[in-house]
C-alpha cells in the first residue's frame, strides 16, 4: 500500500503512530482510522473511509467510560454518571482528546476538506479518534483500548468536574471525596443568629471529621453551598 506524503497530510500514518505510540500493529486498520470520506471522494483507488471504525469506536467508548466511572466513582449517583459519561464522551471532549494527540495533520482529507479547515473542525477530530478507538479494538482488543484511553480520562473526568463546580459546588466536592476514597462531606451547623425573620447561618463541611470550609447564608441549604465552594477552593480545585 502506497500513498504520497501529500496524500497523507502534513506527516504519514506510520510517523503518527510512532509519535503517539498507538497500539495498532495492521496497517491497514491505521490507514482506515485516518481516511476521512472527502478523501475517498476524491482518490479512486482508496477503498473504504473510516466512519465504520468510527460507529464501531463509539460503542466501545461508551462502554469503556461507563465502567470506569463506574469503578473510579463508586458511590456516585446513576443520573451523575450519567452526566459525567456524555460530558467525556461528547464531540468537542473527543475532539479535545483528538488535539491531544495532534490527530489533525495525520488525517488524510480531500483537498476541499482540507482548504476548509477540516483539520482543525471538532466533528472531523471526534469522528477520527472514534475511530482510532476502533481500530485499536480490532488490532489489539478491549484491553489495548483500556490501556490507550485511561490517561484521557483521568485528564477529562477532572476538568469536567472543574467546571461544573461553580454550579453546584456541593455535588462537586462530593464527587471530589469518592474519587479520593474519602467519606461523604459531612455539613454541621455551628452557629445561628439573627431574629426569626431574618436570620442567618453558619455551617462547616468535614470530609473525614476534619474541617475544609465553612459558609454563613439566609438558610443552612446556602450556607452549606458557600462552606463547599470554600473546601473546593482549600483543595486548590477552583
Amino acid at each position: 500500500m502506497e500513498f504520497t506524503q501529500g496524500d497523507l497530510g502534513y506527516e504519514t500514518p506510520q510517523e503518527f503512530a510512532q509519535r503517539v505510540n498507538l497500539p495498532i500493529q495492521d496497517n491497514r486498520l491505521l490507514y482506515r482510522a485516518l481516511t476521512h470520506r472527502s478523501y475517498v471522494n476524491e482518490h479512486a483507488d482508496a477503498l473504504e473511509d473510516n466512519e465504520r471504525l468510527e460507529f464501531l469506536g463509539d460503542a466501545v467508548l461508551d462502554f469503556l467510560v461507563g465502567a470506569w466511572l463506574y469503578n473510579h466513582f463508586p458511590e456516585m449517583a446513576e443520573g451523575e454518571l450519567t452526566r459525567l459519561r456524555s460530558a467525556l464522551v461528547r464531540t468537542d471532549q473527543l475532539a479535545k482528546f483528538a488535539c491531544q494527540i495532534d490527530l489533525g495533520p495525520a488525517m488524510r482529507l480531500g483537498r476541499g476538506e482540507a482548504d476548509n479547515g477540516g483539520r482543525e473542525r471538532p466533528a472531523l477530530l471526534c469522528a477520527g479518534f472514534e475511530a482510532i478507538v476502533g481500530a485499536i479494538y480490532l488490532d489489539g482488543g478491549l484491553e489495548t483500548v483500556r490501556t490507550f484511553i485511561e490517561p484521557f480520562l483521568h485528564q477529562g473526568a477532572h476538568q469536567t468536574l472543574i467546571e461544573h463546580q461553580h454550579d453546584d459546588p456541593k455535588s462537586s466536592l462530593q464527587e471530589w471525596a469518592q474519587s479520593h476514597g474519602l467519606s461523604h462531606p459531612q455539613y454541621r451547623t455551628v452557629a445561628a443568629y439573627g431574629p426569626d425573620h431574618a436570620k442567618t447561618f453558619e455551617v462547616e463541611v468535614l470530609l473525614n471529621d476534619q474541617a475544609y470550609g465553612s459558609g454563613s447564608g439566609p438558610s443552612k441549604q446556602a450556607a452549606a453551598k458557600v462552606a463547599a465552594r470554600h473546601a473546593l477552593q482549600a483543595l486548590e480545585l477552583i
